[in-house]
């Protein structure tokens, strides 16, 4: 089995030492460095199954370094920030992280969310079920891909296991609470909000407006379900 490589970024040298001790532990690979600028030169150099992030960071912002990161890969991030305000979590999740902790948090908690993180990332997918399309949507289970006309569009890990949930019984209805247990494979109270982030982001890569929504449509006071788009023709 190889060893799953971790970029951790953080810039409080006590608490870095403890998490990558805590990661090494769980038999990680890990590269720790304690700024934006350093994050960003270990990224060009190396090839990481997920990345630890604080926000909070010297020379370049994590906020900054989530989207550079985002522009090239779809490569898990989880977020870690000093940041309470559910409106300022919400903005990590819409830069592209798949999750986020506020500290002070549990190291303990942090190695099993990427774990669970790396699981959804890197889950099999059914044999018999290898490919899925929905009209202009194809999924390419297989391989692991999302087409929607004809061209590839890049998913995090969490966006790719909503749009799957999702689609795998278009017209059901899946409450926001659902959703938090399947893909993002915890419950915690106060992660439907990272939901309808996700979802907000997925359907800015699907072309789906909110008002007239291609394939996520919202229920209103419930969560989403997945149509197949009608041809108009």
């Amino acid at each position: 089995m190889d060893i799953r490589r971790i970029l951790l970024v953080e810039d409080e040298a006590q608490t870095r030492s403890v998490v990558e001790a805590y990661l090494e532990r769980d038999g990680y690979w890990v590269t720790a460095v304690g700024d934006g600028a350093r994050a960003l030169e270990a990224f060009g150099a190396h090839r990481y199954d997920a990345i630890v992030l604080d926000l909070n960071l010297p020379k370049i912002p994590g906020e900054e370094v989530c989207r550079r990161i985002r522009d090239v890969s779809d490569v898990p991030i989880i977020m870690l920030t000093a940041k309470g305000a559910e409106e300022e979590r919400i903005a990590g999740l819409d830069l592209g992280a798949d999750d986020y902790l506020v500290k002070p948090f549990s190291p303990r908690e942090l190695v099993a969310r990427l774990r669970a993180l790396l699981r959804r990332a890197h889950a099999e997918t059914e044999p018999q079920r290898s490919r899925a399309e929905f009209g202009p949507l194809v999924i390419d289970l297989a391989g692991h891909k999302v087409f929607v006309d004809g061209a590839e569009i890049e998913l995090t890990a969490s966006e790719y296991k909503l749009l799957t949930t999702l689609s795998r019984y278009p017209g059901r209805v899946y409450s926001r609470m659902e959703l938090v247990e399947k893909v993002l494979g915890y419950d915690f109270e106060g992660y439907e909000r990272a939901v309808d982030s996700h979802v907000k982001n997925l359907r800015a890569k699907l072309d789906d407006d909110p008002k007239d929504p291609r394939f996520i449509h919202t229920v209103f006071g419930v969560g989403y379900r997945f149509e197949t788009p009608v041809d108009p023709s």
